[in-house]
């Protein structure tokens, strides 16, 4: 353990953790908060560190090495430079990976724990789900090892990428100006949490919404739109269990129903909600159901 996760993890951690509870204490005072929720992403985020300590597994550790042993160069943060091409890779590759976490079924099978609170707060923020590393979260990061930044500095920085999003997941904070759209903001992210039609599918940017721009991504948060979070489907468990599991354990179901191949690569990698016949419940079907036009 060097300097840097020494810091993330006697300081960031306990900082955003003591936060969140402050957050908690004044927002129950001015009327209804889930303590039950948010103790169930205190879980998450305190087993979620243990196992990166004392069961630091990888679906990705065999790209990633891959990656290092033929990289193309040896990046050295000694410059300004070195430090925009990580910043600015990191933002493409958390894109990339922001965006299949919604569009991929496998991926979101984790990634749906950090959507299913019904409360979004700064406690919601710790709460990422444990099997991040196993479904292969850091694959989307291999090019940046390939172009010759060290596995662990990556992974260092989505870590700083991510304690970036903390703040962003206050609900009061209001919108900021010319900020919107273009920096990853708390009205951009409560976008990117609601499971209103308006809404799904956008806003994937960590610190920067310049890939959303690029790519289509980007919905503003509407007056007239307010926002109802959690999963479209509703989810109210409280049960620690359920909320880490209940994702795989339906797609290990569909996989064992799948009768082609067809079908079970898709149910895979296709997004949530893809049938291989008829119409499903993905997002542009729920939207073409409902006639829903997205304002961008």
């Amino acid at each position: 353990m060097d300097s840097i996760d020494r810091l993330l993890l006697t300081v960031a951690l306990p900082s955003v953790i003591v936060l969140a509870m402050a957050e908690g204490l004044w927002l129950a005072r001015r009327g209804d908060y889930d303590w039950r929720a948010t103790a169930v992403s205190l879980a998450d985020q305190l087993l979620r560190v243990a196992l990166q300590i004392f069961l630091p597994l990888s679906l990705a550790t065999p790209v990633l090495r891959w990656a290092w042993e033929h990289r193309v160069a040896t990046q050295v943060l000694d410059g300004a430079g070195a430090f925009a091409l990580l910043f600015l890779g990191q933002e493409l590759c958390y894109y990339a990976f922001h965006r299949a976490a919604h569009r991929v079924r496998w991926f979101w099978c984790n990634h749906a724990v950090h959507h299913s609170p019904t409360q979004l707060n700064l406690a919601a923020a710790l709460r990422i789900g444990i099997l991040g590393r196993l479904s292969g979260t850091l694959l989307f990061f291999a090019p940046l090892v390939w172009l010759g930044f060290a596995p662990k500095l990556v992974a260092q920085a989505l870590t700083i990428n991510l304690l970036y999003q903390f703040w962003i997941h206050a609900t009061w904070v209001p919108r900021l100006g010319w900020l919107e759209g273009w920096v990853n903001t708390p009205s951009a992210h409560r976008v990117h949490h609601a499971s209103n039609l308006e809404y799904l599918d956008g806003n994937y940017g960590g610190v920067l919404l310049v890939f959303d721009r690029l790519f289509g991504t980007y919905i503003p948060e509407r007056v007239d739109v307010p926002c109802r979070y959690g999963w479209v489907e509703p989810f109210t468990s409280r049960n620690p269990l359920k909320v880490e599991f209940t994702q795989w354990a339906r797609l290990l179901r569909d996989l064992a129903a799948a009768r082609s191949l067809r079908a079970f690569v898709g149910t895979l990698f296709m997004p949530p909600g893809w049938v291989p016949q008829g119409e499903g419940s993905t997002t542009e079907d729920l939207r073409r159901r409902a006639r829903v036009q997205v304002r961008t």
